[in-house]
């Protein structure tokens, strides 16, 4: 299949193809039916890159980057 660019483009020509005035109502059904299937598969595709997006933003690596430990105040003495 197409990548989600080409995939999200295809869908906003078939929006401009539904907002059309001109062309018979069976064209404009076929162009709903198919835009409602590739939005249905741009969500899923957007569901998924989210969920990998929050895994990284919680790994321990990524905690361990946000709160990084500073040594500069270790070595003074309170005399």
């Amino acid at each position: 299949m197409k990548n989600f660019e080409e995939r999200l483009l295809k869908l906003e020509k078939l929006g401009e193809t539904i907002r059309k005035t001109d062309i018979p109502l069976e064209e404009s059904l076929k162009a709903f039916e198919e835009g409602i299937k590739l939005a249905r598969s741009l969500e899923k595709d957007l569901e998924k890159t989210e969920s990998r997006i929050e895994i990284l933003l919680n790994s321990p690596e990524s905690k361990m980057q946000e709160n990084p430990e500073l040594d500069l105040f270790d070595n003074v003495n309170d005399d």
